[in-house]
């Protein structure tokens, strides 16, 4: 363990020539993995060689890096502070690789994409797909999650783009970063349920018969849960207390077929899962709630050539969001 320093100082130039890439690449996993074995695994590292790059780190600093467990590693309080640093810079060290590939070979990079359930279905895999027939040569990496999950690790540079259900504009969230969204299409909702579900087989349902039923409920603050809200309340009713609160659509899918629970989804999503028997989709034609679709990048960064490339792929795919046959 090593002892704080308290006066040891450090300017750009002795950093620079003390401190490597290749170590902060090993910090950078470490901390990612929560553990030595898995971080050189990763990096295709001995495990002795990770910790000595992070002891070399330590001793250079003068500050634990981690906490160490059974369970594996934890960021110290100064581990996190320079984690955030160095982040950012391997993900500038990313871009660089990619501007270099990019000007030699036109073709190729890595590309980091945030997505939301809205896109993952079909937005998100007919765009890759579709990208790779044009662009073989770039890497896709796809991170599911929320906005606040997401747009954060965008501003830090973990991600290039989000893709998926744009927030209000009216949300905290909208305006919390400089972030510029564009709407690919308006989505339509639809509630659904199990192929053995009673309602399976009505030829019309009214929202007055769901209120006793039990229902997955999108999180609390998504927009979807913003639109199912919406839907009760216009017929005058409260908000049905849900078995389940996710927005995780291989769980909910398991979860319909399984059970008698009903849920909200997305329209297009719906109708691919519909296509293999997975769910049913009720009849309610009224049933018009629609949220914005479409991509969130930073406002304040060029972007990569990869990202360009990609944009123009989701907006030939946005064009007909509801055409399963592509």
């Amino acid at each position: 363990m090593h002892e704080p320093s308290a006066a040891r100082s450090l300017s750009t130039v002795s950093m620079s020539r003390k401190l490597k890439l290749s170590q902060m690449m090993v910090f950078s996993r470490v901390l990612d993995t929560s553990s030595f074995i898995r971080a050189a695994n990763e990096l295709g590292l001995t495990q002795p060689a990770v910790s000595k790059a992070i002891f070399e780190m330590e001793s250079m600093f003068g500050e634990p890096l981690f906490h160490r467990s059974n369970r594996g590693v934890t960021p110290t309080e100064f581990g996190a502070m320079l984690g955030r640093r160095v982040r950012s810079l391997m993900s500038e060290l990313r871009h660089l690789t990619d501007d270099v590939q990019a000007f030699r070979q036109g073709d190729r990079g890595q590309l980091v994409v945030g997505t939301l359930i809205a896109a993952s279905a079909v937005l998100l895999p007919r765009s890759v797909a579709s990208l790779h027939r044009e662009a073989p040569g770039i890497i896709v990496t796809l991170r599911e999650g929320t906005a606040a999950q997401l747009f954060p690790k965008m501003m830090m540079g973990e991600i290039d783009i989000v893709v998926g259900r744009l927030p209000e504009r009216d949300s905290p969230i909208f305006t919390a970063y400089p972030i510029r969204h564009e709407t690919l299409y308006d989505e339509e909702f639809c509630v659904v349920c199990g192929p053995r579900h009673p309602l399976v087989g009505r030829t019309s349902v009214a929202v007055t018969e769901l209120g006793e039923a039990d229902w997955i409920l999108p999180l609390p603050d998504s927009p979807a849960r913003t639109a199912v809200e919406r839907m009760f309340g216009e017929a005058g009713m409260l908000l049905p207390v849900p078995r389940v609160e996710s927005l995780s659509l291989l769980a909910n899918v398991g979860l319909l077929r399984r059970t008698q629970l009903l849920s909200f989804m997305p329209l297009a999503a719906a109708m691919q899962l519909v296509q293999t028997d997975s769910l049913v989709i009720l009849p309610m034609p009224a049933l018009h709630y629609t949220s914005r679709v479409g991509f969130s990048v930073r406002a304040d960064k060029d972007l990569t050539p990869s990202c360009k490339r990609f944009i123009t792929h989701l907006k030939q795919a946005g064009e007909d969001p509801l055409n399963l046959q592509e």
